[in-house]
């Protein structure tokens, strides 16, 4: 199983390991761009990154920033019990530079949990949240390099469009 969760101080542990896990990575969907400096596998710093991402749910017109809402991927339902094994940033809206590379939705799934169906699952429960938002057709992109993330959404219903600054953009429409 998958599930999107809100970010919460109470998966500090699995988060933290999956911080650790993704190293030098870029943590695609993270929201870890909001802090001042870099994420740390420390409770401060998870604390500091919920906080922060509970913050940059509304629109910011004036940075450029649109609504989105940050959600941690875990194994399993979504209890307490869960461990984080990734991020999902779903985008309520598009601004011009996410309509041409970032799109509605940004996730990554930690190195160790790759290969597991977590990716494509976070990605239908992604674009389930979409369409509840009334969003009826979700943008997804990735790097034209990025061979698993193409068929993860191509799996995930994605119909790829064009490649624009090295990204190829796909779109998914939400289940009625």
């Amino acid at each position: 199983m998958t599930a999107l969760v809100l970010p919460d101080l109470r998966w500090f542990p699995s988060w933290a390991a999956t911080v650790a896990d993704f190293g030098d990575e870029v943590m695609h969907g993270s929201g870890s761009w909001n802090l001042d400096r870099p994420l740390e596998p420390t409770e401060a710093s998870c604390k500091e990154l919920v906080d922060v991402l509970a913050e940059r749910v509304s629109a910011d017109p004036d940075s450029g920033r649109v609504a989105s809402t940050y959600f941690w991927i875990t194994a399993g339902d979504g209890d307490r019990e869960d461990e984080v094994i990734g991020f999902l940033n779903l985008r309520h809206q598009l601004n011009d530079w996410l309509l041409q590379e970032g799109g509605h939705i940004g996730y990554s799934v930690r190195p160790a949990r790759r290969r597991q169906g977590h990716a494509k699952r976070a990605l239908a429960l992604g674009v389930r949240r979409a369409g509840e938002l009334g969003i009826d057709q979700v943008l997804v992109t990735c790097d034209t390099d990025n061979v698993p993330s193409a068929r993860t959404i191509e799996s995930g219903g994605g119909v790829f469009e064009d490649v624009r600054n090295g990204k190829r953009r796909y779109w998914i429409t939400p289940p009625a």
